[in-house]
C-alpha cells in the first residue's frame, strides 16, 4: 500500500466515536499506508466497535495511563499483536480529561487539578516511555493541544493543563532528540465531541471560532486536525521537532 505511513506503525490512543480527532488520525492513517493499534478505557467495548468502522478493523489494547501496570505491560501487548518484529513507528496522544471542578479556576480543588495534569500532560510522557523499547530512529510522537497561550473562556486548569502537556511535548523533543525521535503537538480547534461534552459552557468556547477563523472552522469536521496529525507521524517532517502546529482555522494569529 502506497501513501505517506507507507509501511508504519502508529498507536493510536483516544478513539471512543467517529466523532473523534483520533478517529480520523487512525481512518488518515491507514488511508496512507498505516497499521494502526488502538488504546481504549473505560468503555472498552465501545472503542472495539468504532474500530470496526475504519478502513481495515484494528486492534483494541486496553490503557489506563494512570495505571502503572498498563503502562508497564504495554510493549508486550503490540508484541502480542504484531510478533517478533513489533515495533512503533509512531504514537498519537489524545487523551484529555478533567473532573468538573477543574473548569473552575478559582474554587477547583489540587485533586481536580492533579487529576487533570496527570491524565492530560503526564501521560505524555509516561505513555511515550512505555512504547520507548519498541521505537527506533525516525519514530514519532504527537499529541492534541488546545492553544495554551491564551486564557479561553470556561476552559480554565484544562487550559494550566494544556500548558502543561506543551512543555512535556518540548522536553521529550529534547530528551529524545538524540534517539532520533521527534515530538510535536497539533493545536485543533474545537470539535464537537464526546470530549467537548464534558466542558461546561463548550458553546460559548466554541462560538470564538465563528467569528475569528478567517479560513472558516466546521466544528463537526475532525479530519484536518487528523492530516495534521498524520502528516507530523510521517517523515515529511524529518528535522521538525518540539513544534506546535496550528489546526485551527487561523484563529490563534488572530489580533483583537
Amino acid at each position: 500500500m502506497s501513501g505517506i505511513l507507507a509501511g508504519k506503525r502508529i498507536l493510536v490512543t483516544g478513539v471512543l466515536t467517529e466523532a473523534s480527532i483520533a478517529f480520523q488520525t487512525a481512518k488518515v492513517a491507514q488511508n496512507e499506508g498505516a497499521e494502526v493499534i488502538l488504546t481504549g478505557f473505560g468503555r472498552l467495548s465501545l472503542v472495539e466497535r468504532i474500530a470496526k468502522r475504519l478502513p481495515k478493523e484494528a486492534p483494541v489494547i486496553e490503557l489506563d495511563v494512570t495505571n502503572q501496570e498498563h503502562l508497564d505491560g504495554l510493549a508486550d501487548k503490540i508484541r502480542a499483536h504484531q510478533g517478533d518484529d513489533a515495533r512503533i513507528d509512531g504514537i498519537v496522544h489524545s487523551i484529555a480529561f478533567g473532573p468538573q471542578g477543574a473548569f473552575n479556576f478559582l474554587e477547583a480543588s489540587w485533586e481536580d487539578v492533579s487529576t487533570a495534569v496527570h491524565v492530560s500532560a503526564y501521560s505524555l510522557k509516561s505513555l511515550t516511555m512505555a512504547c520507548l523499547p519498541l521505537m527506533g530512529r525516525g519514530s514519532s510522537v504527537v499529541g492534541l493541544t488546545f492553544d495554551a497561550q491564551t486564557a479561553w473562556p470556561k476552559y480554565d486548569w484544562m487550559g494550566v493543563a494544556k500548558a502543561a502537556l506543551e512543555g512535556t511535548s518540548r522536553y521529550l523533543a529534547r530528551d529524545l532528540g538524540p534517539r532520533g525521535i521527534r515530538s510535536n503537538l497539533v493545536s485543533a480547534g474545537p470539535i464537537k465531541s464526546m470530549a467537548a461534552k464534558s466542558i461546561p459552557g463548550f458553546e460559548e468556547l466554541a462560538d470564538v471560532w465563528n467569528h475569528r477563523a478567517p479560513i472558516g472552522w466546521d466544528l463537526t469536521d475532525p479530519e484536518p486536525a487528523g492530516r495534521g496529525v498524520v502528516a507530523l507521524l510521517s517523515d515529511f517532517f524529518p528535522n521538525t521537532t518540539g513544534e506546535i502546529v496550528h489546526v485551527d482555522g487561523g484563529v490563534h494569529m488572530m489580533g483583537a
